[in-house]
């Protein structure tokens, strides 16, 4: 016999977390990238079909 009250509440409280986590204001935002994380810019291009090997 499946216990219902235990499907129920599993159930219930999966629903809770998701619906709590679908209203995160967090969720609508992006947050900003510091510029430090970015990568630095080669200031003289490679030429095309020239390696350097090291």
């Amino acid at each position: 016999m499946v216990d219902y009250f235990a499907l129920a509440l599993s159930h219930g409280l999966l629903i809770l977390a998701i619906w709590q986590l679908l209203w995160r204001a967090d969720l609508d935002e992006d947050p900003a990238e510091p510029e430090a994380e970015q990568a630095p810019v080669d200031p003289k291009p490679a030429k095309p079909g020239l390696r350097i090997r090291a």
